[in-house]
Order: C-alpha cells, then structure tokens, then sequence
C-alpha cells in the first residue's frame, strides 16, 4: 500500500456511480436513519410525479396549473411538507431542519429545482415566525401548515414571504420597503387594528398561499419603525395574488406580483410588540427578523445548484457512450460503439471538472446546513449569559460581541496548538466554557460559509452547468433532452438571485473574511491541510494549502496597500479589490470542505460492508477527483490575487526579473512571488489525476435507462 492508504501498482477504477452509502459517509448522516427516509420519500415524488409532470410540459405556463398545485399533494402525502415542522407542532422530525430541508431540496432539485422551490417557499414563509414569532404565532401558523392528520377536517395553510417590492427592481435591496403599516384604529382598552398596503415582487408561492409574512415600514407615527406582518387570505380589505412573473425558471413554482390592503390586528406583528407614551413599538424590526431568517435559509438555494451538476454525469456519460450508435459502419463491440466520444480526452476531462464542481458545492452546501443545526441552541445559551449581565438588544450585544473578539481568536489559535502549554491548557479551558465565546466562534465561520456557499455554488454552478449541457450536443437544449440538463440550467440563474444575487454575498464576505477570528481559522485550516497533504500527498491537498497561504498573504498585504494615487485598496467602496478577493476565496473555502469529505469517505467506506467490492476505485476516484479540484482552485484563486496585488501599480516588472532580483520597486511583493512559485510547483500530478480519473469515468458502470422519464 502507498503511504496515503491507496494501493501500489494500477489504481483501481470506479465500478459504478456513487450511491446512498457512499453520500451518507460524505454528508455525515448514515446514523440518521429518519433522514434516510426522507431522502427516499423526497427521491420517490422527484423521480415520479414531478419527472412526470415536467416531460408532460407543466413547466410550459406561467400560470398556476392543476398539474403544478398536484404536486404540492405529493409533498404533503410524502412527508415533505411537514419536515420543516417541530413535532409539537405536528412535525415528525426532532431538532434544527437546515441538514435535512438540504436533503430535500437535493433530491428535488435533481429532477426540477421548480419543485424545489414550491417546497422551500413555504418553510421560508413560516421561518420567521419560527425564528421570531411569539408562542402564540408559532403554536398556530405551525400546526396549520402540517397535513391534516386523519379524522381531521380541516384546509392545509401555505405560506410565501413577501419581502422584495417593485421599487425599483426585484431583490435589489432588501432594507428599502415601499409596503406601509398604519392605525387603522385603535379604542382605549382594545387592541388596535392595523392597515397594510403592500405590493410584492416576485413572490413564490402565491398561487397557493393562504398567510403571507410580509415586510413593511410604518407609515404612522404610532408605529415605530418596521416590522414584519402576517397577512392572511381572509382579511378585510384586498388579497390580490397579482399578475404570474412571467420567469424562464422554476416554472413548476408559482411566482406572482401580488397586491395587498388589509386590515390586521396588531398581535400579527412577528414578534410581538410593546406600546410606549401611545407608540406600538415592534419587539423586532423586519432587518433583524431577516437577518435570522436568511442566516438559516441561503445555504438550500446552493444545494438545489449543486444536485443539478452531480445529476448530469450519467445523461452526458450516456450521451457521450451512444453518441455514433446507428451509423454505418459503427458495429457493436467496435470502440466507438462502445464508448463513443469518450475515446477522447477532451469529453472526459470536461465532465471531470463538473462532477468535482458539483461535489465539491455539495460538501460546502451540507456542512454549512449542518453547521447552522448547531446554531439555535448555541446563540440561545450566548442571549442567555449576556442577559445577566444586563446586555440585550441589537446595539449593545454587537458592541460587547466586539469587545471579546480578541479572546476569541485567542481560543482559535489555542485550540489548533496541539502541544499547548499548562499554563495554556489551563487559558484554553477557561475560555472553552464561555459560551459567548462559542457563539462567536460559530458564527464568524458561518457568516463565510453561508455567503461563499450562495456565491459560488450557484455563480460556479450555472457556468459548470452550462458546459453540461455543451455536453449534450444540440440535444442539451432541447424539452427531451435527458435529464433536463437544459432546464436545469435556466433554473440554476435563478437560485443565483434567491435570498441576495452575487453582490449581496460577496458584499457580506468582503466584511466577515477579514475578521480576525476568522483569519485565525482560516490558519488552522491551513495547518489542517498540510498535516492531510503528509498523509494522503495524492488529495492536492498541499496544493490547496499553498493557494490559501498565497491568498491569505494577498489579503493582508492589500488590506494596508494603496494604488498608484495613493488611495486606500481595502476599503467599503473599493469593490475591484475586495469582491474578487471573495470570489477567490469561495473556490478555497468549497475545495476545503470537498477534501473534508473524501478524509471522511476514506476513513469510514472501508467499514460499510455495502461498498467493500469497490472501495479501492472508489477511493481512488475521490482522490483524483479532489486533486484534480484543488488545482483548479489554486489557479483561479492565484490568478485572482495576481490580478489584484500587481494590477493597481503603476509601475511594469521588468521582464527579466526574478524574486532574487526583483527591482526595488518591487521588493513589498517578493513574498509574493515565492508563494506563488509555491503553488505552481505543488501542481506537480495533478493533470496526471485527471488521466486517472478520465480512465475510470469511461469504464463506470450506469444503469441502462435514467430512472425517470424524459
């Protein structure tokens, strides 16, 4: 056996696609046996009646058909819609939901991620009441959302989440509402009634909704601020479900511009509300409800991108195998019978580099969701310590947040020093039982995994399903194409926008990559790295660890830096520099999290009894795969931070310079230089991976038909 665990000689090939056994080692969930059946009740409506549904032509209409509110049936006799639900409110699933709402959207997406949506719209209608809502509002909105359990007569609730507003544009800025809330009226003694006018843009769900939680600002000065409200069908006054957006995408889900006036009572505020000197004052804000909601719910969007590119390897291997079958002179058992285009290279190393983008965004999409599991009781315990000390509210948890940054990174870097002395063991579990500090921990990585997670499995994504369907010849954009490569990739435009397009991540990753508690992180993540490169070197995780150090360098040395006119580089406004610093680091972050995986596949496949006839070439294949990723990461990282630390001088490099004789004027970038050399040299093997791999990708077994129908 080889040093990192693999075997000498020829490396094994990949028998067949990867299955169940091998995604519940990878995600973390092959002791969870209730989300195992969630999965296959998900995959039984996907692959049945939305497949159906979709090569019928249901995605051919705007509007809000029989066939697409069939479906919704279907989630609810499956299980799918009450997954969301806590069992006290007629749930079945105990605990956090983001892991297994992920699940969801994976097996839905794989077919449409239209139906993804219809599924996800209504948990996000119901998230804030969930993560805001008073008791009253929970125990309510919650057990009408669940199917009526038999001997129950009564009507299922759908909900949709009227945040964005046709002023101007859809999704451009969430903090500016044109929707108003007013007293309509208000007895001594009584509780006041309100008046809401609001116009939504581009609102799922509305097809079917009976409540919506809208945002609005006051127009009232008896009102405070702005909150979030529950509107529902049956107020007085208008519910006008709007005119359908006429989208390209996720057609199997109703998107409308709906129009509302109506009159509410005041305890439909999310969060209820205090009254002070005659103002209602909102115990939330609709930004601080937001907040809590988007944190919990960005990740799902870049699963759904992510399930799209990983169910297009077997249509294209398909295609590509039977691409000359039919033709005169191409006879069975001839090579190009058999194989087709892939007898070259070229078809291979392009679905090589799909698959490990569509790995690779699954694994940061599913640790960011399993990641977030953790937060409520976390944040909870933090509210909880601050509270007795008399700190409560926006402003003053943020300043006293602040204030223990440095402990934080402090615990960061104790904790990745495995040879700590007493003294600092000692310092370690001292700070180990804060819970303060844990939230802060929690959430400085989650604030860089959710943002890189939306960016780049949904920007990368769309560009790596594109060339999927380029894949596909001519058949890639056509209605039967298999698999419906070619929807899919209109849908995944979309998922790019949901919940804040590109610039809203990228804009939250220029603030939270620079905090110090994360840059320690990242360090130990570094180390990490290099410890993984000396015991499995084929990983490219070596690779991986110096294009985090070039770019960790590069951050620095641009956070001080100034351009040729003497303006600061690193600054709010300065987006040329900090959003593609953020784009270079979303590639490291998702390669980070896909060698995680495999560590974990190599670790535990060998003990599943179900994949002991192909562990070696399925290990192999990983392997490769996250070699051949690493690299590719590393190059568009490295060129990034090329770009941005030369592009900004004045000055031309003298072509004949070297870093042991570079020009004064450019002696500060040296260290650059070295670190860059670093990680082309550490490139070494790594298109030989992709040879390995593209030798097991035209000989994996696939079934003879897709389970679904096209």
């Amino acid at each position: 056996m080889e040093k990192d665990g693999s075997p000498k000689g020829p490396p094994a090939l990949l028998k067949t696609l990867p299955g169940d056994d091998v995604r519940q080692i990878m995600w973390r969930f092959a002791d969870r046996f209730d989300y195992q059946m969630v999965v296959q009740s998900a995959r039984a409506v996907a692959r049945g009646p939305v497949a159906r549904a979709v090569a019928k032509g249901a995605r051919n209409s705007h509007e809000w058909t029989d066939d697409k509110a069939a479906l919704l049936l279907e989630f609810d006799a499956a299980g799918i819609t009450a997954a969301a639900v806590d069992p006290e409110y007629g749930g079945y699933i105990e605990g956090p939901k983001n892991f297994v709402l992920g699940l969801l959207a994976f097996e839905l997406a794989w077919v449409d991620a239209g139906a993804g949506t219809s599924s996800m719209a209504n948990t996000l209608a119901l998230a804030p009441i969930h993560e805001r809502g008073t008791p009253e509002q929970k125990a309510l909105y919650m057990a009408r959302s669940v199917p009526p359990q038999p001997g129950e007569d009564r009507k299922i609730w759908r909900g949709a989440f009227a945040l964005t507003e046709s002023i101007p544009y859809v999704g451009v800025d969430t903090g500016v509402l044109s929707g108003r809330v007013r007293v309509a009226e208000w007895n001594e003694g009584e509780e006041p009634i309100l008046h809401v006018d609001k116009r939504g843009r581009f609102i799922t769900n509305m097809g079917s909704a009976s409540f919506v939680t809208a945002a609005v600002d006051s127009g009232d000065p008896r009102i405070k601020g702005s909150c979030m409200i529950i509107l529902e069908e049956t107020d007085p006054g208008t519910w006008d479900r709007g005119t359908p957006t006429k989208k390209l995408a996720h057609q199997l889900s109703s998107t409308r511009d709906p129009v509302f006036s109506l009159r509410v009572p005041a305890h439909r505020i999310i969060g209820g509300y205090t009254v002070k000197d005659g103002v209602i004052v909102p115990n939330y804000s609709h930004a601080e409800v937001i907040e809590a909601v988007f944190t919990r719910t960005r990740a799902t969007p870049s699963i759904m991108t992510s399930a799209k590119l990983l169910s297009a390897i077997e249509p294209v291997i398909r295609y590509h195998r039977r691409r000359f079958r039919g033709a005169a002179g191409i006879n069975e058992g001839t090579p190009r019978f058999d194989m087709g285009l892939q007898q070259k290279e070229d078809a291979l190393h392009r679905l090589l580099d799909v698959w490990a983008a569509g790995e690779a965004g699954a694994s940061l999409g599913f640790e960011t969701s399993r990641l977030l599991d953790t937060y409520d009781d976390i944040e909870k315990a933090k509210s909880a310590v601050l509270a007795t000390q008399g700190i409560a509210g926006g402003r003053a948890e943020l300043k006293a947040l602040r204030a223990r940054e440095k402990d934080a990174a402090e615990f960061v870097a104790l904790g990745a020093n495995k040879n700590r002395s007493a003294a600092e063991s000692a310092r370690y579990d001292e700070l180990a039982a804060d819970p303060v500090l844990k939230f802060m921990i929690t959430e400085s990585l989650s604030s860089v995994l959710i943002p890189s997670a939306k960016l780049w499995n949904t920007g990368h994504g769309v560009n790596m399903m594109r060339e999927a369907v380029s894949m596909m010849g001519g058949y890639g954009i056509t209605e039967d194409c298999p698999g419906f490569l070619g929807t899919k990739w209109i849908d995944g435009q979309l998922e790019a926008t949901y919940e804040g397009p590109e610039v809203v991540q990228r804009r939250q990753l220029s603030v939270t990559m620079s905090r110090p508690i994360f840059l320690q992180q990242f360090q130990t993540w570094i180390a990490n790295l290099r410890d993984v490169a000396r015991e499995h070197p084929s990983m490219g995780a070596g690779t991986l660890a110096a294009a985090m150090e070039l770019w960790f360098w590069s951050r620095e040395y641009l956070s001080t830096a100034k351009d040729a006119y003497g303006k600061d580089l690193y600054s709010n406004q300065r987006h040329g520099v900090t959003y593609p610093l953020a784009d270079a680091l979303a590639w490291l972050v998702a390669t980070y999290h896909l060698v995680l995986d495999v560590l974990e596949l190599k670790a535990k496949g060998p003990e599943n009894p179900a994949l002991a006839e192909g562990i070696d070439g399925l290990i192999s294949f990983y392997t490769d795969l996250t070699h051949i990723h690493s690299a590719t990461a590393a190059g568009e990282a490295t060129k990034i931070c090329a770009e941005l630390v030369f592009g900004y001088r004045a000055e031309s490099y003298p072509l004949d310079s070297t870093p042991a004789n570079t020009d004064d004027d450019f002696k500060d970038v040296a260290p650059f230089i070295a670190l860059r050399t670093k990680v082309d040299a550490s490139l070494a093997g790594s298109k030989l991976a992709k040879d390995r791999a593209s030798e097991s990708l035209s000989h994996v077994m696939i079934p003879e038909v897709l389970d679904y129908p096209v």
